[in-house]
């Protein structure tokens, strides 16, 4: 794979065969986990709490299935309100002595508590993640919300994501180490992973002031809209925000953030005067770079490039010919000096804001490096996405998705249907069971 140099960035490179990235490292990967970047960015980033994850409950979020404990001690559900939770808000009478004696969080009771309390703590309503992915392609389990209220709406959207999976069971794919072991020396090679549960707490946030950053080698070399949706208003705001986001950036993240080039998302509620720091995402080809693409943001033009690097060289080559060195008068002839500017004091005011003509030109000349903010135009093919299925490659039965779009009712009776066919899955799976016991 073709590798970035360490000085510079040609984006007039002959074609690719594959994508220039740098070699990307475990460590690297460690980096962007939320619990290793939010203790250093707590004060600019949405109110969060985290919470050490123990191998029995990584375990169960392993696990086949999804059985939730009870929730006995939670406030009582209002149905008219969301559907949250909906496995888990009435029980089978006929399998109640069972799930007693079978509660999942028997051996991680300690993290259950946790969860209750933080969730409690935050003022009822969290939004849960795991160190890098939020469980954004399972919503459609929990009445296509990320709300939760009770840890079992938690445990419910970890264990239905193909992301928090990948998480757990593929956070190190495609790093430099990765692709050179086979997989026992694989497993001996990858530093143990501290996975945390990441509760925010819930506000109503307008996707449309959502942006992510792209940072090559210290500098933002482009802006994306996040939300691939047209909105007529970002453009007359476009200005602001990337002087926003370039301040916030300088101030916060340039020098204290361990890797030189990374991704990281903002958002800028109105007034439009603060930079909340929402995430920071691996400088990879698994990070979805939205408006752009990777080979543009892996060869456009940057302070890091050729041409930047050359012309700041040009100008620091300029600026140094420009000085002017004034002498310093001999003692014996001051006073005669002295005479000749009381005697034309006149040309001598008019002498001192004479520069050279060719120097002004080229200060107006030069020109400053700004990066690229995307956004989405009204005839943009990704405008109004929302006529497409978010998150595609995570296709759902068609009965899931005519019941996300039909309402709260509908998602009610759909779970109802869902629960009888569980149920009724398990009792062929016992009457199979016994028919092989009895044929023993």
């Amino acid at each position: 794979m073709a590798e970035l140099g360490d000085s510079s960035i040609s984006a007039s490179a002959a074609p690719y065969t594959s994508l220039p990235f740098p070699p990307v490292t475990k460590q690297h990967i460690l980096n962007c986990s939320y619990h290793s970047w939010h203790p250093r960015y707590r004060k600019i980033t949405p109110k969060a709490r985290l919470i050490p994850l123990t191998a029995p409950f990584l375990s169960y979020l392993r696990a086949d299935g999804i059985v939730l404990p009870d929730d006995d001690a939670s406030p009582p559900r209002d149905w008219s309100d969301d559907d949250s939770g909906i496995f888990s808000s009435t029980e089978n009478p006929d399998a109640a002595e069972e799930s007693e004696d079978e509660d999942p969080s028997a051996e991680w009771r300690d993290v259950h508590a946790q969860i209750k309390n933080t969730i409690e703590e935050l003022g009822g309503k969290v939004v849960p993640k795991l160190n890098w992915s939020a469980p954004k392609d399972a919503t459609w389990i929990n009445a296509n919300s990320m709300e939760c209220r009770t840890p079992s709406d938690v445990y419910l959207l970890l264990k239905s994501s193909d992301f928090v999976t990948h998480d757990l069971e593929h956070a190190f794919d495609d790093t430099e180490e990765a692709s050179t072991a086979d997989g026992a020396d694989k497993a001996q090679a990858d530093p143990e992973i501290p996975y945390h549960l990441v509760l925010r707490k819930h506000f109503l946030l307008n996707p449309s002031l959502e942006f992510r950053c792209f940072v090559r080698r210290r500098n933002i070399v482009a802006i994306s809209q996040r939300d691939l949706n047209h909105f007529d208003f970002l453009f007359s705001l476009s200005d602001t925000f990337r002087s926003r986001i370039t301040s916030f950036f300088n101030e916060n993240l340039r020098d204290t953030f361990p890797d030189e080039s990374f991704v990281f998302d903002v958002y800028i509620p109105p007034p439009h005067d603060k930079v909340w720091l929402v995430d920071i995402n691996p400088w990879a080809q698994r990070t979805d770079p939205l408006l752009f693409s990777w080979l543009e943001l892996l060869t456009m033009d940057g302070p890091d490039s050729d041409k930047w690097v050359q012309k700041q060289k040009a100008q620091e080559a300029k600026e140094a010919a420009n000085v002017v060195s004034i002498p310093i008068a001999p003692e014996s002839t001051a006073s005669s000096a002295s005479t000749q500017a009381l005697d034309h004091d006149d040309n001598a005011s008019e002498a001192s804001t004479v520069t050279p003509s060719d120097s002004e030109d080229d200060d107006v000349d030069e020109e400053i490096w700004t990066p690229e903010i995307r956004l989405v135009k009204k005839d943009d093919p990704e405008a109004y996405s929302f006529a497409t299925p978010q998150y595609s490659a995570h296709k759902l039965p068609r009965d899931v998705v005519d019941a996300s779009r039909g309402g709260e009712g509908a998602m009610r009776e759909f779970a109802e249907k869902w629960k009888e066919v569980l149920a009724k899955a398990e009792r062929d799976d016992q009457e199979a069971s016994s028919d092989s016991d009895g044929d023993d």
